[in-house]
């Protein structure tokens, strides 16, 4: 359990969108506050998923194996970004490694404690995957445009 006070910085999150003080206060009821230092590694791929996290304070950088040793940094999320959110939709194992980039400080929602959350108060559940869902949005919208650019790279590149 945190203080809803943990909130206060990181109000203007998507996924804290529309989240009234007492369903905050709520959430906060459910949430653990996890502190770590930079090189940590948080989760890495294809281990089990079972936790969104909020970051508060400090970056974490989310990566992806691409050949043996090579891995590649997808992103850096800092203050009011969220990650693992996937983790309390579908429990299914990590699609990436989030190490921590600069020393951090997280708000952290496990699975079971979302579905206990689903059913003692399900306004309040629905805004929060509501607000997931907006992540995932966004997410893809910025990956469809990379996708665009490049072929559209490509394309010009093949004409020179």
């Amino acid at each position: 359990m945190i203080k809803v006070a943990a909130f206060d910085v990181i109000r203007s999150s998507t996924v804290l969108h529309g989240l009234n003080d007492a369903e905050l206060a709520r959430l906060a009821e459910l949430c653990e506050e996890r502190q770590m230092a930079e090189g940590t590694t948080v989760f890495i791929e294809n281990m089990p998923g079972e936790s969104l996290f909020l970051i508060r304070k400090g970056t974490i950088r989310i990566s992806k194996m691409f050949a043996e040793g090579d891995e590649k940094t997808l992103v850096v999320l800092g203050p009011e970004d969220v990650f693992g959110e996937m983790a309390v939709v579908d429990g299914l194992p990590r699609s990436a490694t989030a190490r921590v980039a600069e020393d951090a400080v997280q708000n952290s929602l496990k699975k079971k404690d979302f579905e206990t959350l689903c059913k003692s108060d399900p306004g309040t559940a629905l805004k929060l995957a509501m607000n997931v869902m907006r992540v995932f949005s966004m997410r893809i919208r910025e990956v469809n445009d990379e996708y665009r650019d490049m072929l559209v790279w490509s394309i010009k590149g093949d004409k020179a």
